[in-house]
């Protein structure tokens, strides 16, 4: 299907959920994308007067905060923080797609309870929640000099890193399958498995991605895999992969906890392929799983997507806000995350040796989410899942 195509049955469906969701979402008080000095309103200590000890000694003076992360990792983050400042802070796990949700349905009613949202849905976040005056994204200016300047604007902490995992009982050190393309044939028909692209807006997004800033490296890998170059009627070539994984009958989750299991559960004798977080590679120690990240892969082992740190505009405690997005930017703060995979975007926080993925090894074969497409990706959503939806084999 072209991509002309898909956009007109995007442009229908886009149509009606807009309209439904400024009838329920949007009150005629809440802020408009257009207001430009609402969506980024100056709250807390200001910039120009910004050092850190102004930050902390303003922070102690506020109530206290909740975190909202997609990881239950915010928990101890949160108590370590609150240990270390003497600033309450709660850390919530929820994922993205409630946390979009909240952030409105708060941000509308006047009423905000939650006062950070680290938030991995970019795309979302900045042409949509920041633009509508709910959230804002800050970065502190003291950390500059370690995050790079494409990690600032928006204030991006993490980058969260899924890889193509196969299982080592089965198949030992090598990975059964080193293209992409591989994953499209018969021998792993119904044999992988990965979210559901059409509850989980992050993977439309990375096919966005793919497109965008990698296309050439996929229509190469075709050619390397198959010796003659891609013929096809779609505007891409990973319009062509996307289409063929979908009709190769994957099977899809609402977690990665399930696609993890298809892969690395001891006993099997035919076991999936499946696309996870790095995080996933502990049940090797905590369940006994036999996980390996797929080496070798051609273009890409995986991808890795960001995170963006939000402060919500109606805060109580702006100061003890910003003091715990400061602090996800240090090393003691998002230690716990780093463990399990995720990247630091400060440029002084290594990986550490024994993270269980192998993530350091295989960094630069992964894809790395570009911030400057966020708002295409977003527009695009509804186009790679009408085309996603249209080719999937049931």
């Amino acid at each position: 299907m072209s991509r002309s195509r898909r956009s007109l049955l995007a442009a229908a469906a886009g149509a009606v959920v807009f309209s439904l969701a400024l009838a329920s979402c949007a009150p005629s008080s809440a802020p408009k994308p257009e207001d430009s000095e609402a969506s980024s309103p100056e709250i807390g200590i200001p910039d120009a007067d910004y050092s850190l000890d102004k930050l902390i000694e303003a922070a102690k003076k506020e109530g206290p905060i909740v975190v909202l992360d997609t990881t239950g990792k915010i928990v101890d983050m949160a108590k370590a923080f609150s240990e270390k400042y003497g600033v309450k802070a709660t850390g919530v796990k929820m994922k993205a797609g409630e946390q979009a949700e909240v952030v409105i349905r708060e941000g509308s009613a006047g009423n905000v309870k939650n006062d950070v949202i680290l938030m991995p849905d970019v795309p979302t976040a900045v042409s949509d929640l920041v633009p509508r005056g709910y959230v804002q994204s800050w970065f502190p200016p003291d950390m500059a000099d370690v995050v790079d300047e494409k990690f600032q604007d928006p204030a991006i902490v993490t980058q969260e890193t899924n890889v193509w995992a196969y299982n080592t009982e089965v198949y030992g050190d090598t990975c059964p399958v080193d293209n992409i393309w591989q994953l499209t044939e018969d021998e792993w028909r119904g044999r992988t498995s990965f979210q559901d692209p059409l509850l989980k807006s992050d993977y439309p997004y990375w096919f966005n991605q793919m497109e965008t800033y990698g296309d050439d490296l996929v229509a190469q890998a075709y050619q390397d895999e198959y010796g003659e170059p891609l013929k096809t009627d779609e505007d891409s070539a990973t319009a062509e992969w996307v289409k063929r994984l979908a009709q190769n009958a994957p099977v899809l989750t609402n977690s990665d906890d399930d696609a993890a299991t298809s892969a690395g559960a001891p006993g099997q004798k035919n076991p999936f392929m499946a696309f996870i977080s790095t995080a996933k590679f502990r049940d090797n120690a905590d369940s006994g799983y036999k996980l390996g990240t797929c080496a070798g892969l051609a273009p890409w082992v995986g991808r890795a997507y960001t995170k963006v740190a939000l402060l919500a505009n109606g805060t109580a405690s702006p100061n003890a806000a910003k003091l715990f997005i400061h602090y996800v930017y240090t090393e003691e703060g998002i230690a716990p995350q780093v463990a399990d995979g995720k990247i630091s975007t400060n440029s002084e926080i290594e990986i550490p040796a024994d993270e269980p993925s192998g993530l350091a090894d295989v960094w630069e074969d992964i894809l790395v989410f570009n911030s400057e497409s966020a708002q295409d990706d977003f527009n695009r959503v509804q186009d790679w899942q009408d085309f996603w939806r249209l080719n999937l084999s049931k």
